[in-house]
């Protein structure tokens, strides 16, 4: 399933429960059961198909299994009751106790057949064959609800966990503990680890499950870790539902590995911690760290994501917090790149990895930097070509192995990091972590004077404005986004304005206006004197974006104040560098303005001529129609093999047509017989079908798909040819969108699609067609590449004023 697919199948079955169940909690525990329901009844149905028993509907429960209740012949008050039923005997049905604490005391807190029957079909959509999504499932419903952030908890990627669990490596015999567990994906990731290690016994199985430990203050929070735990098959998970900052009752328990991704933000009315607490502080960064630091045994290690905060803010907790980490646990800090957790935040982590033996022993801490993770850093996180953290991970894996070896250091140069005597990290007193501080050969400082920004420009706060005060104009109001949030009819500041937002995920993002605006939730510079450039101050702040986002405090909803940003200083040449900077910029930049103004506005055209026949993509003499499939996820056997295995991530929006030499996933031989994917021939033509229509490529290498594709097979060559059948079908994708369906998610069906019609030329016709298009093509991409190139000359360009950071 793609995540659109999940995204649509979330929110409609939170827009049919929000009349009847308006709290997003309870919202949660509904849609959550219902899928947990589902995949139960779908496990019972694969173990009867193997030959096997059923496991959860059985007896007097099976007329309450799922099929059941998604049968036509049903009523709703029919669907009403055996769901009811099926529900209440789960919860005390003699199944695993993870199954039990799911559905104790569950109930429907609404009575409307008619609703609850809409909203299980709309979980029906839901595709059973791939249980990892129920996370992404949850999570996107907190997201849409906005309630996650308020609540400081964001999403951790998985590349992330993983990335943390494999530094840690925790092995089967050791105790494992997650003190802020949310949906349980690190103690998911551990489990997995600990399972590709090495074949388990049945009583390795056991202990390691009764080794692994989950804590969350929210009762919904610990029951979705339950459940994920249960569907990457542990059994008897030990989930607790527990106030890990004010609780004293498991204060005793001590674990081998700790890893963690605790919340960032203190809730209102803070957090009345207990004395035990070595930390002199209410902030939930600081107790968590400590808290973790405590609990580990002498010989324990741990991978802990922190906020920026706790690497160097100044105050008397963060700084004594940081004493303790390097006197006593600390062995490395991996810097993350701000915007690893958007949409939540655009907040700047870093990793902590602790390990006991390791600080008592090395006399130095190890810093490395992440700055690319393999996605790009905005609210969709799309995936990109540079990704540190396979480099990061091996050379951090290369210091920890040689210092509990033994061995020397001496000829340790890591590329992406740098270790720092503990000496040095104590001088001065504050023991910050930031590790770009130490460096010995690092960033070069501008030979012009730094002057605080407050000093050379007026730096006010925007005019708060609620959205009743609005009235619509054509000025653009600017907030704590990234582009205007409304338009008003009047301004409040006129001519060259800088805007830095003031608060939300991109508290600090900087823009650049020559109009009129109406400043509200951030704030606006102006030069004090005519000896300062607006574009000139406006270009050196956007080349430190990332360091103004740094600025941001308040973890669950960040905020850059007016004074932080007054109070940053920036390098200032003479009035005439300063032009002559501006003028250079002006000048790549109209030449980037040109080149992307030829990118987005060309569009492949072909001349059809009347007389061209119009043909059938279902005519057999022709093509043939093959869709894909997706092999079972939990069968780890179908999956990472040598079939190339392609899904919308394969097809970038932004190309017209792809061509396809990689696929991000493979699945193997076994996994394609299982499922209903066909390997595809090379040089078909392939077309996203389900939720996103319409992204066409075409396979240079043999491969198949899931099932959110059509794909045009060619059988008669001496008549079509894939690059211009490709082009055809772009200019269909109106068409095929119209003809979509579908309630959850809208695809154009097999029948659909085959129906649709292209003109067919003569193949010498097709060719030249196809050879006039790639011309134009190789010219768009040259002005691609000419507007990238002209970007790299506005960040040399600015780069020389900051002395080449």
């Amino acid at each position: 399933m793609e995540v659109q697919e999940v995204k649509n199948i979330v929110s409609t079955a939170r827009d049919l429960l929000v009349g009847k169940v308006p709290l997003p909690v309870d919202q949660c525990q509904e849609i959550t059961r219902a899928l947990i329901y589902k995949f139960l009844s779908a496990e019972d149905a694969t173990s009867v198909a193997l030959g096997g028993e059923p496991r959860y509907f059985t007896g007097e429960r099976s007329e309450c299994r799922w099929d059941a209740l998604m049968s036509p012949e049903q009523t709703a008050n029919e669907v009403d009751r055996r769901y009811r039923d099926g529900m209440a005997m789960l919860g005390q049905a003699d199944v695993m106790p993870a199954i039990r604490t799911i559905y104790q005391d569950a109930y429907i807190p609404y009575n409307d057949p008619i609703i609850l029957r809409d909203f299980l079909r709309a979980i029906d959509r839901f595709d059973t064959d791939d249980t990892e999504k129920i996370g992404d499932a949850y999570e996107m419903l907190l997201q849409d609800l906005g309630a996650q952030a308020s609540a400081g908890q964001f999403r951790t990627p998985r590349h992330i966990i993983d990335f943390i669990v494999s530094v840690i490596d925790p092995q089967k015999h050791e105790t494992i503990l997650d003190p802020a567990c949310g949906t349980g994906g690190f103690l998911a990731s551990a489990w997995e680890h600990v399972n590709r290690a090495g074949r388990l016994s049945a009583a390795d199985r056991g202990n390691l499950a009764r080794n692994l430990a989950g804590y969350d203050i929210s009762p919904t929070m610990a029951m979705l870790s339950t459940v994920n735990l249960f569907l990457h098959h542990q059994q008897q998970p030990v989930v607790s539902v527990y106030d890990t900052l004010t609780s004293e009752e498991r204060w005793n328990d001590h674990y081998d590995v700790i890893l963690a991704n605790p919340p960032f933000m203190s809730p209102k009315g803070g957090i009345r911690p207990h004395g035990r607490f070595f930390s002199n502080s209410r902030r939930s960064e600081v107790l968590f760290v400590d808290y973790i630091m405590g609990h580990l045994n002498e010989s324990g290690r741990a991978g802990v994501i922190v906020p920026e905060g706790v690497i160097f803010q100044s105050q008397r907790a963060h700084t004594q917090l940081r004493r303790l980490l390097v006197e006593t646990a600390l062995a490395a800090v991996v810097s993350l790149p701000a915007g690893v957790f958007q949409p939540y935040s655009g907040v700047k982590t870093s990793i902590l990895i602790l390990d006991k033996t390791l600080a008592r022993r090395a006399d130095a801490i190890a810093f490395f930097k992440v700055e690319n993770d393999g996605y790009d850093l905005g609210a969709q996180r799309r995936p990109i070509d540079r990704n540190d953290l396979p480099a990061v991970q091996a050379e951090l894996c290369e210091y920890l192995r040689r210092l509990r070896a033994g061995e020397s250091l001496e000829d340790f140069t890591p590329q992406t990091g740098l270790v720092v005597a503990k000496d040095r990290i104590a001088e001065g007193g504050d023991y910050n972590l930031s590790g770009e501080r130490y460096r010995e050969n690092g960033p070069a400082y501008s030979k012009f004077d730094m002057v605080a920004l407050g000093d050379v420009c007026e730096v006010r706060k925007g005019t708060a404005i609620t959205r009743k005060e609005l009235t619509e104009g054509p000025i653009p109001v600017i907030a704590g986004g990234r582009v205007p949030s409304a338009f008003h009819n009047q301004h409040n500041r006129e001519g060259e304005t800088i805007t830095v937002s003031a608060s939300g995920a991109y508290a600090g993002f900087v823009s650049y206006f020559d109009h009129p605006i109406f400043a509200s939730d951030c704030s606006t510079i102006k030069p004090l004197t005519d000896n300062v450039i607006s574009k000139f101050i406006f270009h050196v702040l956007k080349a430190r974006q990332s360091d103004i986002y740094n600025l941001q405090v308040g973890m669950g909803q960040p905020h850059v104040y007016p004074k932080n940003v007054a109070d940053f200083e920036i390098p200032l040449p003479p009035l005439e560098v300063q032009r002559e900077i501006v003028a250079e910029i002006e000048g790549y930049q109209r030449v980037i303005d040109g080149a992307r103004a030829v990118v987005d506005n060309w569009r492949p055209l072909i001349a059809v001529d009347p007389e061209w026949p119009l043909v059938e993509l279902g005519s057999a003499e022709l093509f043939r129609i093959e869709s894909g499939g997706t092999p079972k996820s939990e069968v780890k056997e179908y999956w990472g093999g040598g079939v190339p295995w392609i899904t919308l991530v394969d097809l970038p929006p932004d190309d017209v047509i792809t061509e396809i030499t990689a696929t991000e996933r493979t699945i193997s031989e076994d996994g394609l017989r299982s499922s209903s994917a066909k390997l595809l021939p090379t040089n078909s033509v392939v077309v996203s079908s389900r939720a996103t229509i319409g992204r066409i490529g075409i396979n240079r290498i043999p491969l198949a798909t899931n099932q959110g594709f059509k794909n045009v097979v060619i059988e008669d060559k001496t008549r079509a040819m894939p690059e211009y059948v490709a082009l055809a079908l772009t200019k269909l994708v109106p068409v095929m969108q119209a003809n979509a369906s579908g309630a959850t998610y809208k695809e154009i069906t097999k029948t659909r699609f085959s129906e649709l019609r292209i003109p067919l030329p003569p193949l010498e016709t097709q060719q030249a067609i196809v050879a006039e298009i790639e011309a134009e093509q190789a010219l768009v991409s040259a002005n691609r590449e000419l507007a990238q190139r002209m970007e790299e000359r506005i960040a040399e360009a600015v780069g020389r004023v900051w002395g080449g950071v």
